[in-house]
């Protein structure tokens, strides 16, 4: 067996992880993968074949780049139990504040929780697909990843297009009071997700996405609380439909990275 060492430049979430997994995954020689997001390497324990496996992380589009390969004579151990739990956590989680954040988003009509209630969703989506895929056939897989991408990018744009509808048209003021508060109920479910994460102290592939997803929604969180001061002060809805156009972009690039495997 060989230890191959690559870079790639481009994956930095879940997302683009999954996009790697999957294409790997089609190459008989690949026997094990691990992932370091942070440095946005990945390791690939394989049996000969590495100009297959150059060629597949080029046709990703990600920007490759092998850094070195040796014999190896070891497969890497994965606390499996451990990171399914941790994952089945984040993923309700995700999904309970989806159910929240988008009934509150429509009743106050806020554009800003109705997007952070679908980036719930699309994380939601990514862990339920890596924990779905687990054991599965090559196909089912790309299936799943074709049907989450097509999901979220159709939400997307509709959610764009309500944005620019409002921006176009008259609406009344967003309740900022129920937006700061719920975003702020969902800050705390993200810290919890945090907390979690870190405290299992792995370094496996899949905790590391998580933590890089859920660090990410404390952002988007934090925006639309700022968003919804922003309503109060200036009495205008503006701030909340920029930072809702602005996550749901967020939301239709993940999903447009998924569809492109």
């Amino acid at each position: 067996m060989e230890r191959t060492l690559f870079r790639i430049a481009q994956m930095d979430c879940a997302a683009e992880e999954n996009l790697v997994r999957m294409k790997l995954g089609e190459i008989a020689a690949v026997r094990a993968l691990q992932f370091n997001l942070a440095r946005r390497e990945v390791v690939v324990i394989h049996d000969g074949d590495l100009p297959a496996v150059q060629q597949a992380l080029e046709e990703l589009g990600l920007g490759s780049r092998l850094l070195e390969t040796a014999p190896t004579a070891e497969l890497p151990h994965e606390e499996e139990a451990e990171q399914r739990r941790l994952l089945w956590a984040v993923l309700l989680i995700n999904f309970a504040f989806f159910v929240i954040e988008s009934v509150y988003g429509v009743l106050s009509g806020s554009m800003g929780l109705v997007a952070d209630s679908l980036d719930m969703l699309a994380d939601a989506i990514v862990y339920g697909l890596s924990l779905a895929a687990v054991g599965a056939a090559q196909h089912r897989k790309k299936s799943l990843a074709t049907v989450s991408g097509y999901f979220q990018i159709t939400l997307a744009l509709l959610g764009l297009a309500e944005v620019i509808r409002r921006f176009l048209g008259y609406e009344p003021l967003p309740d900022f009071r129920i937006m700061i508060v719920v975003s702020m109920l969902a800050l705390l479910a993200n810290g919890a997700s945090l907390y979690l994460l870190r405290r299992s102290g792995s370094r496996e592939v899949h905790m590391q996405a998580s933590m890089i997803f859920t660090s990410n929604d404390v952002i988007i969180n934090l925006g639309v609380i700022l968003a919804g001061v922003l309503v109060y002060w200036f009495n205008s809805g503006i701030p909340d439909l920029v930072v809702g156009g602005i996550v749901f972009v967020i939301v239709m690039r993940g999903a447009i990275r998924i569809l492109r495997l």
